[in-house]
């Protein structure tokens, strides 16, 4: 009898109930450029929603790559684990390309939202064109389309606050080939 009702006490709780979409227009600075972006100020590690803010890694490499832009003049970019984008979308205003990459629907969403803000008439300011592609890693299927679409590859493969285990640098080798 006691099992039954231990059952009964069980709570099953689905993605919906970890989700926070009361996103924050928030400026970011890094050198001379200005970001407005929308993110949340804390987020839920459940359910993978890590992306809907802001890390410390990335706003150091950020400040890295804004002391450093000339290292990114004229290259094209992968972001992967974009989140919000904050690290894409500050490398827009130095390279020619740049495709940023999350794999969970929820933090894509927002990644839409912030280029979108990039792109509007008082932010388009701009050098580069931004995409953003559905990436989970591992995902052998996800992976070569990317590889097809943007067929010349990527001069520079950039993360932050990201977990590196054996099927990310699986998938790093398909970006540069070389490495292997």
């Amino acid at each position: 009898m006691k099992r039954e009702e231990d059952e009964e006490d069980e709570v099953c709780l689905d993605e919906s109930f970890f989700i926070n979409d009361n996103y924050q227009l928030t400026t970011f600075t890094f050198g001379s450029q200005v970001l407005e972006l929308l993110c949340l100020q804390s987020a839920s590690t459940d359910f993978d929603l890590t992306g809907q803010l802001v890390w410390p890694g990335a706003m150091l490499l950020n400040d890295y790559l804004s002391k450093n832009a000339e290292l990114l003049h004229g290259s094209s970019i992968i972001e992967l684990g974009s989140g919000i984008g904050v690290t894409g979308i500050l490398c827009s205003k130095f390279c020619s390309d740049v495709v940023l990459t999350d794999h969970n629907d929820e933090v894509l969403k927002i990644l839409k939202k912030n280029i979108d803000l990039q792109t509007s008439s008082k932010n388009a300011n701009s050098n580069a064109g931004l995409a953003v592609e559905k990436l989970e890693w591992g995902n052998c299927d996800q992976t070569n389309q990317i590889l097809q679409k943007y067929s010349g590859g990527f001069d520079l493969i950039l993360g932050a606050d990201i977990y590196i285990l054996y099927t990310r640098l699986l998938l790093i080798t398909s970006f540069f080939p070389a490495i292997t």
